[in-house]
């Protein structure tokens, strides 16, 4: 893929949105692992933590970039991505098992391992949305480092101000994962021949995730909202 082109650079605004939408967790994580750190201690704790789960981050999707040209590992990971992108809609995680350090490196140590153990839906959504370039994952994450350590916090913010963005990020990772599936090595002949499939694939899925959703939304809302006009009875 050349650096210069619309693709490269199309696929880049892809991965850099892919990590804004996900870093939310990381954001969350690591605020919990240094609250405990004086205030001088913070700052080093979240740059160094994140630094070193970016590092760890790189080496991981550089492997999946190489492993998702075995065949059908590409479908597999389109297919894992769109529950990814399904549970990001509906998902109300708790971090109560984040243990804040006493220490800065007790801190840094507890970021990498929590973002180790998140990581896997970043990990696989940059792997699709690179289509196979490792430079193109690299220069992604080397920008995903501001991101998560100043913008992740903003992002939440603007999240709830407008909940609509998580539904863009969503579709987002579900069209990522639509065109991993297009372009799994045995089906990709199949897709290039019939064109107007491929885009009604691409579309019907990014559909999907997005009413089933908000569908689930609205049926937890409704509930919820029956629990407490029972509860004021």
């Amino acid at each position: 893929m050349d650096i210069l082109s619309l693709e490269f650079l199309t696929a880049l605004i892809t991965i850099v949105f892919i990590d804004l939408v996900l870093a939310g967790d990381n954001a969350i994580v690591i605020g919990l692992a240094a609250r405990k750190l004086p205030k001088e201690q913070q700052t080093k704790a979240v740059i160094w933590g994140t630094v070193g789960a970016v590092g760890i981050r790189a080496i991981a999707t550089v492997l999946v970039v190489y492993l998702l040209n075995v065949p059908w590992l590409m479908l597999a990971g389109g297919i894992l991505l769109l529950w990814i992108a399904y549970k990001l809609l509906v998902d109300n995680a708790e971090h109560d098992n984040i243990t804040a350090g006493n220490t800065l490196w007790q801190s840094v140590r507890t970021i990498i391992i929590a973002d180790a153990a998140m990581g896997l839906d970043n990990v696989i959504a940059v792997a699709g949305a690179s289509h196979g370039s490792v430079p193109l994952v690299l220069l992604g994450l080397i920008i995903s480092i501001p991101i998560v350590v100043w913008g992740s916090t903003l992002f939440i913010k603007l999240i709830n101000r407008i909940p609509w963005i998580v539904y863009v990020g969503s579709g987002v990772l579900a069209y990522t994962a639509a065109k991993m599936i297009t372009h799994e090595i045995k089906l990709e002949q199949f897709f290039k021949d019939n064109p107007a499939f491929e885009w009604s694939f691409l579309i019907l899925l990014v559909i999907v995730i997005i009413v089933a959703g908000l569908w689930k939304n609205t049926s937890r809302s409704k509930a919820n909202s029956m629990e407490k006009s029972r509860g004021t009875h």
